[in-house]
């Protein structure tokens, strides 16, 4: 083979490193983000990350396409390790024509996907792009078909993360929505919607600005979409480190037992002095959930939404478990339409990838009112029940100080296996 072609090879793959042009990542790092290989390095253990298919280009030379160049077709898709472990990841760069998503971008996180599902190792995907690329019409819906089908194919199998870094619209937002946790940063050019601000004001009539409409905290507090929080892309990438710690990389496999130095025979007298004995009084589960874990450490999965309900993940001695408990600091611990979402999908979470689950009772029953019976109180709360009942991994349900009516039934009790 002659030199010639081998240096060729390497300068174009020096090229698609720099992915958009330094002035574009430029502009990048001045609104506050990353690019998508400055975030991988971040994610990724040193030195691990294998990038697959680096040279895969857009086919569609419609509406001016074929003058542009789009180095890698806006996404860096590969695997590599964190802690040691295998796992899959895609970063669209909005550096490169906005990250925008075209048949080959599609098809090359499709690929990822289909190569995370046959070695059974977690998905990752940092999202950061202003939507299809409209040049490709059709061809660019195709992309996100392929997405969505393999997020289903792959529910339960593998989880599944999303981290929101940056604009993610229309038909992009679907994507993460089936996966199994959305990280969003607090980024103001992080947000998230099916329709924007302007299409919103054209037909209703009103004014909303991005943020507001889809920003962290209308996803995290108001939606329930958002799961976890974090100041910027660093701390939204070792946090997804730190989410993936208590995972086992598919359902076939057990998550990782890690040596907390914490002894699983200690007491925790100091339940006595955080639990009130008056039965309405509140007090803040997460008070005792800290007191009996390892080492204190929890990651609470929804922190903002749904309030009188706590969901997370722990270890006891150094095993994860799931933790399921019902907060008295807020409405009284009671379980209403979005605290039994809430619980339900957290649990059928565990259940799919073998997750021990421990519950927390202190509860009233469900909140009682006319909205609550309106948005659906029955068919919802029905679903903890259901999320309970389908389990087969271990669970351990403590009652804390009450347990009343249907919601003793529903909070993990003996009754439903």
């Amino acid at each position: 083979m002659k030199k010639e072609l081998i240096d060729e090879v390497y300068e174009k793959k020096d090229h698609i490193k720099k992915m958009g042009g330094d002035a574009r990542i430029e502009k990048q790092h001045k609104a506050g983000k990353l690019t998508a290989r400055e975030r991988i390095e971040i994610l990724l253990d040193k030195g691990s990350f294998i990038e697959v298919n680096p040279f895969v280009e857009k086919r569609n030379t419609d509406f001016g396409l074929d003058k542009i160049d789009l180095p890698a077709d806006g996404v860096v898709t590969g695997y590599g390790t964190i802690d040691g472990r295998p796992v899959a990841v895609f970063a669209q760069d909005f550096t490169v024509m906005g990250g925008s998503l075209g048949e080959m971008h599609g098809f090359k996180i499709a690929y990822i996907m289909d190569f995370a599902m046959k070695m059974g190792m977690p998905i990752i995907g940092l999202n950061d792009s202003g939507g299809a690329r409209i040049q490709e019409g059709v061809d660019a819906l195709k992309g996100y078909g392929d997405i969505f089908y393999r997020n289903t194919l792959a529910s339960g199998v593998v989880p599944q993360i999303s981290v929101i870094m940056g604009p993610c619209a229309g038909g992009a937002v679907y994507s993460p929505a089936i996966g199994d946790f959305i990280v969003m940063t607090k980024n103001p050019g992080c947000y998230m919607f099916i329709t924007g601000p302007g299409v919103i004001k054209t037909v209703t009539g009103e004014e909303v600005t991005p943020q507001a409409l889809g920003g962290w905290e209308a996803h995290s507090m108001r939606s329930g979409n958002c799961h976890l929080v974090a100041d910027d892309d660093e701390s939204a990438l070792v946090l997804v480190r730190r989410l993936i710690s208590y995972l086992p990389l598919n359902n076939l496999d057990d998550p990782p037992v890690v040596q907390t130095g914490d002894d699983p025979a200690r007491t925790t007298p100091q339940i006595y002095d955080l639990l009130p004995e008056d039965p309405q009084k509140p007090y803040d589960v997460r008070d005792i959930i800290r007191q009996v874990v390892d080492n204190g450490e929890f990651l609470e999965i929804h922190p903002f939404y749904a309030q009188n309900a706590t969901v997370g993940f722990a270890r006891m001695d150094g095993r994860s478990v799931g933790i399921v408990a019902n907060n008295p600091r807020f409405y009284a611990g009671t379980l209403d339409v979005n605290s039994s979402d809430k619980i339900a999908r957290f649990v059928r979470f565990c259940d799919a990838f073998n997750i021990p689950i421990l519950t927390f009772v202190d509860v009233p029953g469900y909140l009682p009112g006319v909205d609550q019976e309106y948005g659906g109180i029955i068919r919802h709360g029905a679903k903890i029940l259901f999320a309970y009942s389908e389990a087969t991994v271990p669970m351990v349900t403590i009652i804390l100080r009450k347990a009343y009516g249907g919601a003793y039934l529903a909070m993990g009790s003996k009754h439903l296996g």
